[in-house]
């Protein structure tokens, strides 16, 4: 029988002790408190630092770079169609405050490593923990691979010091920023953030006549009635629902039966008495109503309830329909019967108000009968299948032209300087992502990819990462001392306040808003998932995305750039 508590058994088969730390990191990922978790990347780190320690095993630099490579195309593709369009003018207050947080991080920790005498890995390590990006690790190591003067065994000890300062700094890095948002900056400026949320939410689906502007979010319900009342027959489709609109109700006929047999739906035919019609509505809608009187008696009409129905994802990319609002879709013909379940932008659901514009790259989930929601979809952009294939030409051409570019180097004081392989797939994943964002039907990436490449390639890198660092962590830190942990939480703190400062005397952001943009500036997850649980809303996220975009590629490309400046 293998001895499994033999460390020895992970030399001749160091893949088995990836694969364990990964198991034990996202086991440390799930300690949670409140909406503040530790999150599987950290744990993936802490938990290689131990093993590593432990076993003293050391694993292959190109499977480490392997999986760096290709997190950082899916961050690239997941965040680009975002990061373009925060360019544009609307969204250019946003990409100012992050790039205020973002560059005044990073002379904050290359002031504080200079103070503190540290070399290219701590200063890096400093920067990745205290401003919360993760790709920093890869970034910086792979900058610190290219240095002159240093021997290889000097570059590897460097290389394991940014891990080191990185799971120093990084949980309280997490922590602080997630308070400092959600309750502290609020309570000293005397904020309620549930009260000014929802108001901004009442604000934003502002009321109006169009008996279309209903709640954004809604539940869809389908019944059957028989036609007893006379006022109805004689009536066309179309008139019903004009009339029903001009009370304030959407309620739809998208079936009819007569005489037994189910008709060809137009908006034309004529109603007649004893006819049975299926009833689209939402549920607010058709309690209001109160179908019984106003129609005649409910009845049970498997047959006519039972009409396909579909459930359609349709990528925005029709001009006439870009930019405008949530408002203005609904109130366009091809609507009639066809319901806005959900918005997705750069890959995760977009809380959308009624006066939310369309944006190019958005994906819309539309609820309705099949024959409906096909010319719905066809009218706003490009339907697109649900397929669980990843279109891997795509991907695979992607992340060999970025690490194309990111090769050539210029030479700087004697310094290469480059983008780096790692640094190339980032830059060709944004554009390749703002590609498929405009042009949906090439370059599938379906969520569950998105994730492997994300989030595991993510954890694979660093777990590998602590593995090899787990033999100096204890020396490492030990170097480090204390200073690395106190400077680590101020670096943390100040370029929010910064950017708060800026953001709300100068910008004059609405507070709300101001709290999201600051949590993606900074790319921190938890901080946003704090703040909404203490705004009770999700009106925050609509300051997260663009800012989270910027702050992403910006961080990514300081851990190279503090490298330098430390070298």
């Amino acid at each position: 029988m293998i001895d499994f508590l033999n460390r020895n058994i992970f030399q001749p088969y160091p893949e088995l002790l990836v694969f364990l730390t990964v198991a034990f990191g996202f086991l440390l990922g799930k300690v949670r408190y409140k909406a503040i978790a530790l999150g599987a990347v950290t744990g993936c780190l802490i938990a290689g630092l131990l093993l590593g320690a432990w076993t003293g095993v050391e694993i292959n630099g190109t499977v480490k770079s392997l999986f760096f490579i290709m997190f950082l195309f899916a961050l690239g593709y997941k965040v680009g169609p975002q990061f373009f369009r925060g360019l544009k003018t609307d969204g250019l207050p946003q990409v100012l405050n992050a790039v205020v947080v973002c560059v005044s991080g990073l002379l904050i920790c290359w002031v504080f490593a200079a103070m503190l005498g540290y070399g290219p890995g701590l200063s890096a390590g400093l920067l990745g923990g205290a401003l919360t990006q993760s790709a920093v690790i890869g970034v910086a190591q792979d900058a610190i691979g290219t240095l002159p003067g240093l021997s290889s065994g000097e570059a590897k000890h460097e290389a394991n010091l940014v891990a080191i300062g990185y799971a120093v700094t990084y949980p309280l890095g997490t922590i602080l920023c997630a308070m400092l948002l959600a309750n502290v900056l609020p309570r000293l400026y005397k904020k309620d953030l549930a009260a000014e949320s929802a108001q901004m939410a009442r604000e934003l689906d502002a009321p109006d006549n169009d008996p279309d502007l209903a709640e954004g979010y809604y539940e869809v319900v389908l019944r059957a009635y028989t036609i007893e009342r006379p006022d109805i027959v004689g009536r066309t489709i179309e008139d019903f629902e004009n009339q029903q609109k001009e009370l304030g109700h959407r309620i739809y006929l998208t079936r009819v039966r007569r005489d037994g047999k189910i008709l060809d739906h137009t908006q034309q035919t004529v109603l007649r008495e004893g006819d049975v019609v299926a009833v689209s509505a939402l549920r607010g809608s058709l309690v209001d109503y109160d179908a019984r009187t106003h129609i005649g008696m409910e009845t049970d009409d498997v047959e006519l309830l039972g009409y396909e129905t579909e459930t359609l994802h349709v990528v925005a990319s029709e001009k006439a329909q870009l930019g405008r609002t949530i408002a203005d879709v609904r109130r366009e013909p091809f609507m009639v019967g066809v319901y806005i379940d959900k918005i997705y932008r750069s890959g995760a659901e977009f809380p959308y108000r009624l006066s939310s514009k369309v944006e190019r790259g958005d994906t819309l989930v539309l609820t309705g009968p099949k024959r409906l929601v096909d010319p719905a979809g066809a009218a706003l952009g490009k339907p697109v299948p649900t397929s669980f294939a990843t279109d891997m030409i795509w991907v695979g051409l992607g992340i060999f032209l970025g690490g194309c570019i990111g090769i050539p180097a210029l030479t700087v004081s004697g310094v290469p300087i480059s983008l780096s392989t790692s640094g190339g797939a980032l830059i060709m994943g944004l554009v390749f992502g703002y590609i498929r964002g405009k042009y949906p039907t090439y370059g599938n990436v379906p969520p569950g990819a998105q994730w492997f490449m994300d989030t595991l390639g993510l954890c694979m890198f660093v777990a590998i990462v602590g593995i090899n660092a787990g033999p100096s962590f204890t020396s490492g830190l030990s170097d480090a001392g204390w200073g690395l942990l106190v400077f680590g939480a101020v670096a943390t703190v100040v370029p929010l306040i910064i950017g708060f400062l800026f953001g709300h005397y100068v910008q004059k952001i609405r507070f709300p808003i101001l709290m999201g943009v600051l949590a993606g500036g900074q790319t921190t997850t938890a901080a946003i998932g704090a703040i909404n649980e203490s705004s009770r809303s999700q009106v925050p996220t609509l300051g997260y995305t663009i800012p989270y975009a910027v702050g992403n590629v910006l961080l990514t490309i300081w851990g190279a750039v503090i490298v330098l400046l430390q070298h």
